[in-house]
């Protein structure tokens, strides 16, 4: 692992009390860092996931679950099929 990556890994953990996202980060840097965090984390490469999947997943670590999955969808994070059917990793 380089420094950036613990320098990142530190960041991420740094945003997290008792197990729980203090905040979605504002800055476009810090939340990349933190949605890679939680895409690697909660979500496997080759796996299709349900809306229900994604939000109890992502309602383990904040209770916006919605604004987390956005924001995965629009990283490219999650990708999803037009009629919202399902979600699998993106990159």
């Amino acid at each position: 692992m380089s420094d950036n990556d613990s320098s990142g890994s530190h960041q991420v953990a740094a945003r997290f009390s008792h197990g729980r996202l203090t905040a979605i980060p504002r800055r476009t840097a810090r939340r990349e860092q933190l949605l890679v965090h939680l895409a690697e984390t909660f979500f496997e490469q080759d796996r299709a996931y349900t809306e229900r999947e994604v939000n109890e997943a992502l309602l383990t670590v904040h209770e916006d679950c919605s604004a987390l999955r956005r924001h995965l969808v629009v990283a490219g994070l999650l990708v999803r099929p037009k009629d919202g059917s399902s979600y699998r990793r993106g990159r």
